[in-house]
C-alpha cells in the first residue's frame, strides 16, 4: 500500500512536468505563429498603402518610419533582409544595432529556400533559454518574394516554472498526507492480519520435543488462519505420539545394547575362567608333592578373573547411576591440584597461574572427570620416549577452563566423532565408559568439552564450566 502511494506519487509529479513542459512548448510555437502573421499582415497592408514601387530595393525606405510604428503596435522587434540576406531595416534601438547580424548565414537562406511552407526557424539556446528566430519571405502583389521578414523570439518561461513548483508543493503536500494516512493504515492492518500468525509463531518457537506442547486457540479466525492452527494442532499431537514411541524405542534400544555390552564383557572372563577350571581338574593329582602349590595358583587365578567380572559390574554401575549433583562452592585449583596427587607419574605436571577460582561444581564428579582424563591421558603415553601431561586450569571470561594435554600416539580421524559415545575403546582392555561418562558429568552442569588431537603428536581435552 506504501509502495503504491510512492510509485503513484512520483508517476503523477513525472507525468505533470512532462505536460508542463509540453504545453509551454505547443503556448510558445502558437505565440511565435501569432506574431508572425499579425507582422505579415501589418507588412501586407503597408505595401498596399504605400506609393513607392513595390520592390526590394525600396523596401528601406518603404518601412523607413513604418517598422517602428508595426513594432510598437505588436509589441515585438522584427528585422527585414533582402533576398540575398543583407539587413535593411531594425526595430531595435540604434544602440542595439551591433547585436544584430547584417547578414544572414547562407545555412539560413538554403533552408528557407527549400521549406515547402516558405518559413523556416531556427532555435538556439542563449543564457539558459530557449532562443527561436523565424524567417519569412515578404511577397509583392504578385505573391513574389522581394524580401525576408525574421522575428527574434526568446521564450520566457518563468510564470510557468512559477506555477509548476507551486502545483507540485501542493501535490506533495496531498501525496505526504495520502504516505502518513496509508502508513497508520497498513501497520494497524497488518498488525490485525498479523495477530493470529504472531501467535503461530511463538507457539511454534516454543515448541519442544522434550515435554508437552500446548495447542493454539486462537477465537474467530479466518478460514486461513483457521486451516494453519488446525494443521499445527494436528502436528502438536502427532509430535508427542511420536515423542512417547521414540523416548519407548530408544530405552528399549539403550536396555539391549547395554545388555549385549554387558553380556560380551563378562563372557570375556568366564571363559578363560572355564577353561582354567576344566585344566585344573583334568590334570590335578592329589598325591603331587606340589599339589598345595597348584591349589593357591588355581586359587589366583580364579580371584582374578572374578575381580575383572567385580571392575565390569562397577564400572556399568557407576556409568547408569551418577550420583546426584552437591553443588558445592569449590576451589577448582585446589580440587584439580587434589585430584593429581593420586598420580605417582612423575611426567604429570601441573599449571595454573591464580590461586583461587571459584565455582559452584560437585568436588566427586569434578574430580571424577578429572582422574578419567588424567588416566586416558597415560594410557596413550606409554610408547612415547619422553612422555609428558600438562594439566592447566584457568579462568575464561564467566567460565573455568580445564584443559590436559598429553604428547601420545594421538587419535585417528576415523575414530575422532566416537570419542564420547559409550562402549567405544581403542585400547585393547577397558569398556569405553569412561570419556562418556565425563561427558555426561560436564554437560549436567551445562558445561562444554572438546579436543584437538593429531596422530603421532598427542591430545588435547578441554573442559569449561560455568563459574555460577
Amino acid at each position: 500500500m506504501i509502495l503504491l502511494v510512492l510509485i503513484a506519487s512520483v508517476l503523477i509529479a513525472g507525468v505533470t512536468i512532462y505536460q508542463s513542459r509540453e504545453q509551454s512548448k505547443d503556448y510558445h510555437e502558437n505565440r511565435l505563429e501569432r506574431k508572425e502573421e499579425q507582422i505579415l499582415q501589418s507588412i501586407s497592408y503597408i505595401l498596399k498603402e504605400t506609393t513607392y514601387p513595390i520592390t526590394t530595393e525600396n523596401l528601406e525606405y518603404i518601412f523607413n518610419e513604418e517598422i517602428y510604428k508595426i513594432a510598437d503596435v505588436q509589441n515585438v522587434n522584427f528585422n527585414i533582409y533582402d533576398l540575398e540576406g543583407g539587413l535593411i531595416r531594425s526595430s531595435r534601438p540604434t544602440f542595439e544595432i551591433d547585436s544584430i547580424s547584417n547578414c544572414l548565414d547562407a545555412e539560413i537562406l538554403n533552408n528557407l529556400q527549400i521549406s515547402s511552407e516558405r518559413r523556416y526557424v531556427e532555435e538556439k539556446t542563449a543564457a539558459g533559454d530557449n532562443y527561436k528566430a523565424s524567417y519569412n519571405y515578404i511577397n509583392d502583389s504578385d505573391f513574389k518574394p522581394i524580401g525576408i521578414m525574421n522575428l527574434p523570439y526568446f521564450e520566457d518561461n518563468t510564470f510557468n516554472n512559477m506555477e509548476l513548483r507551486e502545483f507540485l508543493f501542493r501535490l506533495g503536500g496531498v501525496y505526504l498526507l495520502m504516505l502518513l494516512s496509508a502508513i497508520i493504515l497498513a501497520y494497524f492492518v497488518s498488525k490485525y492480519i498479523t495477530r493470529s500468525l504472531q501467535t503461530i509463531s511463538d507457539k511454534m518457537n516454543q515448541t519442544n520435543l522434550t515435554k508437552r506442547n500446548e495447542k493454539i486457540i486462537i477465537e474467530n479466525p479466518s478460514e486461513e488462519i483457521g486451516k494453519l492452527v488446525d494443521s499445527y494442532n494436528r502436528m502438536i499431537d502427532e509430535l508427542e505420539e511420536s515423542a512417547v514411541k521414540l523416548a519407548r524405542s530408544e530405552r528399549e534400544q539403550a536396555w539391549r545394547e547395554m545388555a549385549k555390552q554387558v553380556a560380551h564383557e563378562i563372557k570375556n572372563p568366564l571363559t578363560p575362567l572355564r577353561l582354567t577350571v576344566q585344566s585344573f581338574e583334568r590334570k590335578f593329582d592329589p598325591s603331587d608333592p606340589k599339589a598345595e602349590v597348584k591349589i593357591k595358583e588355581f586359587s589366583k587365578t580364579l580371584i582374578q578373573q572374578i575381580d575383572t567380572m567385580s571392575n565390569i559390574a562397577s564400572a556399568f554401575s557407576n556409568f547408569a547411576n551418577m550420583p546426584a549433583q552437591q553443588n558445592e562452592t569449590l576451589n577448582v585449583v585446589k580440587i584439580v591440584r587434589l585430584a593429581l596427587e593420586i598420580f605417582n607419574e612423575d611426567y604429570i605436571h601441573f599449571i595454573s597461574d591464580e590461586k583461587e577460582i571459584i565455582a559452584k561444581l560437585d568436588r566427586t564428579q569434578l574430580i571424577r572427570v578429572i582422574t578419567n582424563l588424567i588416566k586416558n591421558a597415560i594410557q596413550a603415553v606409554p610408547e612415547v620416549e619422553s612422555p609428558r601431561i600438562l594439566v592447566t586450569v584457568a579462568s575464561e571470561e564467566e567460565k573455568v577452563k580445564i584443559m590436559v594435554a598429553d604428547n601420545g600416539i594421538g587419535i585417528a580421524d576415523e575414530f575422532m566423532d566416537k570419542v564420547f559415545e559409550p562402549k567405544f575403546t581403542t585400547k585393547s582392555s577397558g569398556m569405553g565408559l569412561g570419556l562418556g561418562m565425563v561427558k555426561n558429568i560436564v554437560e549436567n552442569y551445562k558445561g562444554t568439552i572438546d579436543f584437538t588431537s593429531q596422530v603421532g603428536k598427542g591430545t588435547v581435552f578441554t573442559v569449561r564450566f560455568p563459574k555460577g
